[in-house]
């Protein structure tokens, strides 16, 4: 099946972070830890190891904890579907801080690129909005994501949900730390928090 030309993967996340000033930034599991990591690794940056369908949570968690602070969940289309649930939970807590972008190119790409159930028609925006996320959109061009990138320290309009409909090409890994003790401490001390 063939997919028609969309985003950059890479292009769209450096795109998103290129003017970052106090954004905290959880990622998903495998390509959105490689496309934020090649955006330039970054001690605010949280790279989540092998915990499939936690990202949103763990992002709203810290919007919680932070509310003055912009906080960016970037995951996959595969996670999210696994962690739908997460979209209830975050439109009833309501953080004005949270905003989660989710790189959908269709496929699950950690497990050998399975088409998702976004590749015939399960909307993920439509299912934030359903679940009571009122700003969630699906950005498909250039002129959507640099609008939409515009926004992403605005901390009085959340939660938001952008899913980037990206190209299925596959970018080179790029390999930050696994080690979740050194993640953790890094992520603390940016944050200004002992390390235990």
């Amino acid at each position: 099946m063939s997919v028609p030309a969309r985003l950059d993967r890479r292009k769209a996340i450096a795109r998103l972070l290129a003017d970052r000033t106090d954004l905290l930034v959880v990622t998903g599991l495998g390509s959105p830890t490689y496309d934020v990591a090649a955006a330039g690794d970054h001690e605010r940056n949280f790279y989540l190891w092998g915990a499939m369908g936690g990202a949103a949570m763990t992002g709203l968690g810290l919007a919680l904890a932070r509310p003055s602070e912009p906080v960016l969940v970037v995951t996959g289309d595969g996670e999210m579907l696994m962690g739908m649930g997460s979209f209830a939970t975050i439109a009833q807590k309501a953080p004005a801080n949270l905003t989660l972008v989710v790189i959908d190119n269709e496929l699950y790409g950690e497990t050998g690129a399975q088409e998702t159930h976004t590749a015939t028609g399960a909307d993920l925006a439509g299912i934030a909005r359903a679940c009571g996320i009122a700003s969630a959109e699906t950005i498909e061009d250039d002129a959507g994501l640099d609008r939409f990138a515009a926004t992403l320290h605005t901390i009085t309009d959340g939660p938001r949900v952008a899913i980037l409909k990206v190209a299925r090409t596959e970018s080179a890994k790029v390999l930050v730390t696994r080690d979740g003790a050194h993640n953790k401490a890094r992520f603390r001390l940016a944050l200004g928090l002992p390390v235990d």
